[in-house]
């Protein structure tokens, strides 16, 4: 599944900011790694966090996409990043 699709799955779904990529050192669409920003994150698990993600991205999680590396975080968090 092309990133930029995915990115738009995730940001359709949840009120957030998502970058999506290959994964480092993959060259096919279905190995990828997001960041993705949320105010829906606040007071959640990182678990819960990655699951509202898979439920954003429903059934290509099983049939488009192989493996997805996530990090996910809420406006606060990531701007304490510093990046």
């Amino acid at each position: 599944m092309n990133p930029t699709d995915v990115e738009k799955l995730i940001e359709d779904e949840l009120e957030a900011d998502a970058t999506v990529s290959r994964a480092r050192g993959k060259h096919d669409d279905d190995h990828l790694e997001a960041t993705v920003v949320s105010t829906e994150f606040e007071d959640v698990s990182l678990v819960q966090q990655h699951q509202l993600v898979y439920d954003a991205l429903g059934d290509h999680m099983t049939t488009d996409i192989h493996a997805l590396e996530l990090s996910t975080y809420t406006p606060e968090e990531y701007d304490e990043r510093g990046e």
